[in-house]
């Protein structure tokens, strides 16, 4: 767990505010015990999670991929090939929805705005965490060369939120 108290804090901000902002239905379906704190949420999302990206392509059209998500320090973070269609979309409009299902027991969605992120500048403090979360994933699996990734070879997205939704089933 990478998240600051002030990231926590933030994090059920977002929490609340997804849940009050919800339509009828989303309050009749999900009552306020069933959304998770912000602390379970991080604690549920260690490693890589699969996650479906939606982006929206220039005529409107509603597509959505799977990426590898890590949440670090509040937010989802993923890489992708600098020639990728998703990233087409996002230099046109930034704006994404990205959620988690892992099972029927919990999911997340956040919806927020993409920002390329370069994982060598290590000015930013959060870069180094990612690059430490993927770095232990990753170089198991595929060796130490994944690090050329990291470096360039592809390109890294971290979601801004602006709205945040998660559910959790009670047990």
């Amino acid at each position: 767990m990478r998240e600051s108290r002030d990231e926590i804090v933030e994090l059920q901000g977002w929490l609340d505010d997804g849940l009050a902002r919800g339509g009828e239905h989303l309050r009749d379906t999900l009552p306020p015990e069933w959304s998770p704190p912000a602390q379970e949420v991080c604690d549920r999302l260690q490693g890589m999670c699969l996650a479906t990206l939606a982006t929206v392509t220039a005529d409107g059209r509603p597509i959505g991929a799977p990426v590898d998500g890590f949440f670090v320090h509040g937010r989802w973070w993923f890489g992708t090939a600098h020639t990728a269609v998703r990233l087409r979309h996002i230099a046109r409009s930034p704006w994404v929805s990205i959620t988690h299902v892992p099972s029927e027991q919990f999911a997340l969605t956040v919806h927020g705005r993409a920002a390329l992120v370069d994982l060598t500048d290590l000015s930013d403090p959060r870069h180094a965490a990612v690059r430490e979360v993927m770095l232990d994933f990753y170089v198991p699996r595929f060796g130490d060369a994944f690090t050329a990734n990291l470096d360039g070879a592809a390109q890294y997205v971290r979601v801004d939120p602006t709205r945040v939704i998660a559910y959790r089933q009670p047990s």
